[in-house]
């Protein structure tokens, strides 16, 4: 039964870690005004990134024109890695 656990949580962790990169890339491409989001494979990124991402952007205001929103949606997904990180942890 842990080791179903243990893989269940580290799974989840692989997931996360994975979906915090393409975070991260899509932020960065941000500030690139020549990628064309309609082209692939910037669509598909912007297809999984952008949902979650949209979430934060009614909560924080643009700041001297600057979206610092998806800082809210990095940090929200660090606590849910580290919370499931300790639980499995501690479950094995």
């Amino acid at each position: 039964m842990t080791n179903s656990l243990t893989l269940l949580f580290s799974s989840f962790l692989g997931f996360l870690q994975i979906y915090l990169i393409l975070l991260l890339v899509r932020v960065s491409l941000t500030w690139f005004p020549n990628v064309n989001w309609y082209g692939q494979p910037f669509y598909s990124l912007s297809r999984l990134t952008d949902p979650y991402l949209k979430i934060f952007r009614g909560i924080v205001p643009p700041l001297i024109g600057i979206d610092i929103s998806p800082i809210l949606g990095f940090v929200l997904l660090q606590c849910i890695m580290q919370i499931a990180n300790n639980v499995g942890l501690t479950s094995s």
